[in-house]
């Protein structure tokens, strides 16, 4: 068993106690859950930068990362240093993250927020809108072509925008469909973990131009963006890369500002 299957039948046995825990109606008394969500997308077509940046305390591949920085801190510095939204692990077990650092995030920026999780069940998505994401992601190698038209319409139904993350063109097919906001490819193999961003400049000549796309992981120098952009990349997740220093905060500041000065944007 590699270490997606492992990561996904952990969820599945965990999603089975909490929804004896916690049932739908419950989560959807949330005060939050009538928010109206902010659009990640749209920021994304209006930026010149597009950073994603992830609040991340560990991984399966590098262990622990980052477990003294502050989630509300981190946020609140990455939202002033201009990203277009925030992503949020919460996913314990594997990456030390929780639905309260997602809570905690919402109630500190005025931004998009992507809860960046393992979704197999239309609950996860529930709970997503419940604790404040307006974004969710759903992993093509782990669902099916109907699973996933499944839960993005369902996210749709919630007002929440849906990224669907592919690793490989045979799971591009799975994707192509009108309730996905946004494709995403992620660089690391989700079953070695090894990264390379040649994956995103392969795969992104098989995307259809009407679809926003981002890229995702293994992302850690300006260069690396500028030569994403190049080949229709709007948006770039990064989350290592700010979170492995004592200040993720200032560590994105300082990256798009050389980002801003290599693409002379003010």
């Amino acid at each position: 068993m590699n270490i997606l299957d492992t990561i996904v039948a952990a969820i599945k046995t965990e999603l089975s106690l909490k929804k004896q825990v916690i049932n739908e109606a419950t989560l959807e008394k949330s005060v939050l859950f009538d928010r109206q969500p902010i659009s990640l997308k749209q920021n994304f077509l209006h930026s010149q930068i597009g950073i994603l940046a992830e609040f991340k305390r560990r991984s399966p591949s590098k262990g622990e990362i980052n477990f003294t920085s502050e989630v509300e801190k981190v946020a609140s510095d990455y939202e002033k240093s201009g990203v277009s939204g925030i992503s949020v692990l919460t996913n314990h077990p594997f990456f030390g993250g929780n639905l309260t650092d997602l809570l905690r995030v919402r109630n500190k920026v005025n931004l998009p927020v992507l809860r960046k999780e393992f979704i197999v069940d239309a609950y996860q998505i529930i709970e997503a809108k419940a604790y404040g994401a307006d974004v969710i992601l759903l992993i093509a190698a782990v669902l099916s072509a109907k699973e996933i038209s499944t839960l993005s319409r369902f996210a749709h139904s919630l007002g929440l925008e849906v990224i669907a993350e592919i690793h490989s063109e045979d799971e591009l097919d799975k994707v192509l469909i009108d309730s996905i906001d946004i494709i995403g490819v992620n660089n690391r193999n989700l079953k070695t973990f090894n990264v390379s961003i040649e994956n995103s400049l392969v795969l992104s000549t098989k995307i259809p131009g009407d679809f926003l796309k981002i890229s995702e992981s293994g992302i850690a120098d300006v260069e690396n963006i500028i030569t994403l952009r190049k080949s229709g990349f709007k948006g770039f997740l990064i989350g290592e890369n700010f979170m492995k220093t004592p200040d993720p905060g200032l560590a994105c500041a300082q990256f798009i500002h050389t980002l801003k000065e290599k693409l002379d944007v003010r």
